[in-house]
């Protein structure tokens, strides 16, 4: 497996960004736009600026940042000085923008909203990831996302090493607690899920103890993958065994840094967080005008 944070990382589709940086360009404008920097810039005035990183972390959000300041200034000349998925040191300049006063001025807050936040979710994302050691298995998000951003924050986390649990209600089966109370049990729940089931879609149950565990692995509907909630290192460990390959296991519930790779060496294939998206703190990224 190669380490996390050379994985190959495929872009951020425009058509996921530009909307999202449109609409937060918007409701910073308000109605009568960016009066300080009228009041106080000549409309003509053209500008520099860098975006400087002010702690060292890992990169992610750049295209979206930049695409803020193209969004006001068509002519906008940028240099790129790095890319998502990358370490970054404290004081790097990671892009330049060449560009209307006005537009860099009106973009900056936007811009760097998206980059801070997305670069501190990639950054807690390599943090877990490297905290795995060795063990093979995958540090993953959940749906616990800001509204309108879940696309976003979830390229966030593989731009730091991790991989994505479902995106959406609609990609994958998953039968939480909740699911197994109000269909009736466990069998019912599972019985349902595999009728309703493309062939393309996979089932995902969660399972409280090494009993419910055997219930699932008994039933003849089978699933894919097994959601293991709050179980102790010994339990998981237990899980593993008894599972043997069967179904990918899913060790999920307070996991932390101080923990998680103590639940990696259970082996355990996916480890889900969802502190990455819901409590990750922004990196410090500030836009220097350079004059």
């Amino acid at each position: 497996m190669k380490p996390a944070l050379e994985r190959e990382l495929a872009p951020l589709s425009p058509v996921l960004y530009e909307p999202l940086v449109r609409a937060a360009l918007a409701e910073d404008f308000g109605i009568a736009g960016d009066i300080t920097t009228e009041a106080t810039i000549p409309p003509g005035a053209h500008a520099s600026a860098a975006l400087v990183v002010r702690q060292a972390g890992v990169l992610a959000g750049l295209d979206a940042a930049l695409f803020a300041f193209r969004a006001l200034d068509p002519d906008a000349r940028i240099e790129s000085a790095a890319r998502d998925g990358e370490r970054v040191a404290a004081g790097a300049a990671v892009a330049t923008i060449h560009a209307r006063a006005h537009a860099l001025l009106g973009a900056e807050r936007s811009a760097l909203n998206l980059l801070s936040h997305l670069s501190g979710i990639a950054t807690a994302t390599a943090r877990y990831v490297e905290a795995c050691g060795d063990a093979r298995c995958s540090i993953v998000e959940t749906r616990k996302t800001l509204p309108g951003l879940r696309a976003l924050e979830k390229y966030a986390v593989r731009a730091g090493g991790g991989a994505n649990h479902r995106l959406r209600l609609d990609d994958a089966i998953l039968i939480k607690d909740n699911h197994i109370a109000i269909a009736g049990g466990v069998d019912a729940a599972l019985r349902g899920a595999r009728v309703r089931a493309g062939h393309l879609v996979k089932i995902e149950i969660e399972v409280d103890s090494l009993a419910q565990l055997d219930e699932v692995l008994a039933h003849p509907a089978g699933v894919d993958c097994i959601l293991l909630d709050n179980f102790s290192l010994a339990d998981l460990a237990t899980a593993v065994r008894r599972v043997a390959g069967r179904a990918m296991l899913d060790a999920s519930g307070g996991v932390t840094l101080e923990t998680v790779g103590a639940i990696a060496a259970t082996g355990v294939g996916v480890i889900s967080v969802g502190a990455l998206t819901h409590s990750s703190v922004a990196l410090d990224i500030g836009l220097d005008v350079r004059v």
